[in-house]
Order: structure tokens, then C-alpha cells, then sequence
């Protein structure tokens, strides 16, 4: 596929003091057993994101970032100073002067697939990302203290790089606050899961638990992994470079196929909704709108919350007055199948509307890759496991935390809350039918 790439020629310094150090060891306990579990806030209507809380600095500072599995790299808006940074939950986040430099393979992961260039091996690495729904980051690597706790209560301080922003673009259909920045849990160098296995912390494992009644929980390590009952993967090393691709799969509406086969998969949190190829989105909607004639609900063009949705004769209260209506969509692929049931694939509005949460990838530049969001993680554990190159599955109760987890509190610095209360407003987070969609854009250089 074509990715979307945008370069800047045009960067400013950070800092002039000199690179210091290396990554700190991470305490304790070094050996890759232990998991570190982060309890999550959001939905996926009307919030249109899912972000855990991290700790960072020292001393540590809490911030919202957006879980994100489709892009590699970690970044908080930045006082740098901030050339343009949004309306966010915290105050920008304020470096060190723990610089990456521009030679090390954390800079080069994060200009993938761009040639990168260094004009000094001790200049700073700078950044661009770019996003398909036309938000932005412009900044240059750091590397700071995170405080991480393990399932049984103990705290790992590990030194990590990361992106501070210090020139952020958003949709202009958005609304603020929004989050502090992305939680870059992807494939390459510069995400924080191979961070941490590189220093000893977990292995590179990472799994999300989204609540459809809001909320959940992610882990990173593999002791909260479901000894039995989840269906396994293999990760595709050839389809999409960099991102968690399961292959191709077959579509199906209920027992019936869409004669749409060969559809690659990428699983990609960052990523509000379900999206499918353009061919495929067309034989769906075709085959559903002909399965949805003769039962009572109706097309209706007064809500404006997702482009396709219907209404009853009053308005429905949950997913459940409506899900018997709809059949479960189907990917099978070799050994596998992922099935959508309804409240896998439909929202009910604020206006009780049932609204189709899958949509036309191919309007938002995705070409054949089909996007499998947060709509359809909803009450499953996703596990992504890179130690053994799978993608596994359940379902699940997403509202509790895991047993042995203990709350972390700690005596982070309330006072940068913009608002006094530390949570956005989630109300006006998304845009309509709104998605980071990581997927689609690499990084690229910003010199």
C-alpha cells in the first residue's frame, strides 16, 4: 500500500546542553517474568478513544496517553517551549535534558522507512509524525523516567525514550481537551513494549481488556495471558510491515459469505472503528442492508453520529434491544475465526439510534488494508504476543481488574490538572466516526 508521508524541513533545537547516559537498569526484577497492569479510561462512544494513565518524571507526573497498537512511537506534548500545543487534561509535560541522539536505532526506527541522515552523531533526533485523520506531532526524542507497577504491588522505574511534542496539529472537527499524547505499543524499536523487554522488565507481550460500559484494563507481560480458552494467530510477517497483521481473511455475514476473500487484517486500538477495504465495505453494506428488509427498524438520516444508522419505533436504551436484529459478521482465516457480534460492530447514539460502526477504508486513504478498531475489541482480552509472533483472543469481563492488582497511588503532582480534576471531558473528545488510525502513516525524518 501507499502510506501517507509528510516531511518538515524546518526544526528548532531543544536544548543545547550534551546527550547524557544511557538507559538506566530497570528495578526490579530483571527477568522478563513479571507483568505490569494499568487500569483504562474511555469507550469508544462518545469518547471515541480508550488511554491508560502513565507516570512520568521525577518527580513523576501523571498523564492521559491514547492506547495506540498501530504506531511505534510514545509521545507527550512538550514545553520545549511548545511552539502549538492543544488543549490537553495536563499541563505540557517538561524535559530533562536526557536527549537521544540522532545515531542511535531508536532514531532510525522512528524514521522508518525514510534514509536516515545524521549531519553529527551527537545531534539531537527529531521527529514527525503524521496521522491519516491529518493530526500531527513535530518534536525530537527524549528519554525520561517511567514508573511502572507490577501485578504483585512492586514499582519498576525504567528510563525510556520517547517524543516530546512541541508542535501538535488535531482535526478541525474535533473537540478539546484531548489527550496528552499516544501510547505507541507497535512493532518497531522505539515502542515502549520492546523498550521494556530490552531492559528487562516484562516480555513483549501486551493485552487490552476494553469495557463496552467504558473503561478496562492493559497489560504488558505475559502472566495475565488466559492459560486456555484463546484463539491464537500467527502474526504476518510479509502482509504489512511494522504492524500487527493476522493475514488474510475470508468475509461472512451470519453463515453467508460476501465472496470477499484475501482481506488483509491489522489489529490497530488506536483506531475508533472497524474499517474494510472499499470493495468489501460495498458487498457488507449490500448484504446487510438486504438482511435488514422486512424487520422494523429503518434507515434514518437524522443522526449524524456514524453515516449509516437506523431507528425503531422508539428509541433503543442499549445495544441489547436491537442486537437480535443483526447477524454477527465473520473473518475466518486459516485456523481461525474473529467474529463480530452486533455489539461488536453497532453504537446506539445519543439519539437512540443504532448506527453501523464499520466503515469505507478506502475514504480515509486505506486502500486494501482492512482495520479492525476498538468497536470490535469491546469485552475481549486482545493479546499480542511478539515472543512468540501471535495474536490471540476471548472473550471476557472487561470491567474488573485482574485478581493481585494493586493500585497504584503515589505522590504524583495533582496541581497540573487545567481543569482541577484530571479527566477530560469526555463528552466532546471524538469526531464524528473519528480514528488516530496509526496505521496508516510511517515516520519519517523531520530535517
Amino acid at each position: 500500500m501507499n502510506f501517507i508521508t509528510t516531511l518538515f524541513f524546518c526544526v528548532l533545537p531543544l536544548f543545547y546542553a550534551p546527550f547524557q547516559g544511557c538507559y538506566s537498569a530497570a528495578t526490579p526484577p530483571g527477568d522478563h517474568t513479571s507483568s505490569v497492569v494499568l487500569p483504562v479510561t474511555g469507550n469508544v462512544y462518545p469518547t471515541g478513544y480508550y488511554h491508560a494513565t502513565l507516570s512520568i518524571g521525577n518527580p513523576p507526573k501523571s498523564y492521559f496517553l491514547d492506547i495506540d497498537t498501530g504506531s511505534d512511537l510514545t509521545w507527550l506534548q512538550c514545553d520545549a517551549p511548545c511552539t502549538k500545543c492543544t488543549p490537553a487534561p495536563h499541563k505540557p509535560y517538561k524535559p530533562n535534558k536526557e536527549l537521544v541522539e540522532c545515531m542511535d536505532p531508536l532514531c532510525e526506527s522512528v524514521h522508518w522507512p525514510e534514509t536516515h541522515q545524521c549531519q553529527s552523531p551527537k545531534e539531537q533526533c527529531d521527529y514527525t509524525v503524521q496521522y491519516a485523520d491529518d493530526g500531527s506531532s513535530i518534536g525530537v526524542l527524549v528519554k525520561d523516567s517511567f514508573s511502572l507497577q507490577y501485578i504483585n504491588g512492586t514499582v519498576a522505574k525504567s528510563v525510556l525514550a520517547f517524543g516530546c511534542g512541541y508542535n501538535q496539529e488535531v482535526p478541525a472537527s474535533m473537540n478539546p481537551p484531548y489527550t496528552d499524547g499516544i501510547l505507541g505499543l507497535g512493532l518497531g524499536k522505539a515502542s515502549i513494549l520492546h523498550q521494556l523487554r530490552e531492559l528487562g522488565v516484562t516480555r513483549s507481550v501486551v493485552g487490552h481488556c476494553l469495557s463496552a460500559k467504558g473503561g478496562g484494563y492493559l497489560f504488558f507481560g505475559d502472566q495475565l495471558v488466559p492459560s486456555s480458552g484463546v484463539v491464537w494467530t500467527p502474526m504476518s510477517t510479509t502482509e504489512i510491515e511494522k504492524h500487527y497483521s493476522l493475514g488474510t481473511a475470508e468475509l461472512f455475514l451470519g453463515g453467508k459469505t460476501t465472496r470477499m476473500k484475501g482481506l488483509p487484517i491489522v489489529f490497530d486500538s488506536g483506531s475508533t472503528y472497524t474499517y474494510f477495504s472499499g470493495e468489501a465495505y460495498k458487498a457488507l453494506y449490500s448484504m446487510l442492508m438486504n438482511d435488514m428488509k422486512g424487520k422494523k427498524v429503518y434507515i434514518t438520516n437524522e443522526d449524524k453520529s456514524l453515516p449509516v444508522c437506523w431507528k425503531g419505533s422508539k428509541p433503543f436504551k442499549s445495544i441489547y434491544d436491537v442486537k437480535n436484529l443483526f447477524e454477527p459478521i465473520i473473518l475466518k482465516f486459516k485456523k481461525s475465526k474473529f467474529q463480530l457480534n452486533p455489539e461488536s460492530y453497532l453504537i446506539i447514539s445519543k439519539n437512540g439510534n443504532a448506527c453501523f460502526g464499520i466503515l469505507n477504508g478506502s475514504e480515509v486513504g486505506l486502500e486494501n488494508i482492512n482495520v479492525i478498531g476498538d468497536i470490535s475489541f469491546q469485552d475481549k482480552i486482545i493479546i499480542y504476543d511478539n515472543e512468540k509472533q501471535q495474536i490471540g483472543w476471548t472473550p471476557a469481563n472487561c470491567n474488573r481488574l485482574p485478581k493481585n492488582f494493586f493500585l497504584f497511588i503515589n505522590s504524583m503532582d495533582d496541581d497540573d490538572d487545567d481543569d482541577g480534576d484530571g479527566e477530560p471531558d469526555s463528552a466532546s473528545l471524538c469526531k464524528p466516526y473519528g480514528s488516530n488510525l496509526g496505521i496508516l502513516p510511517p515516520y519519517c525524518t523531520a530535517n
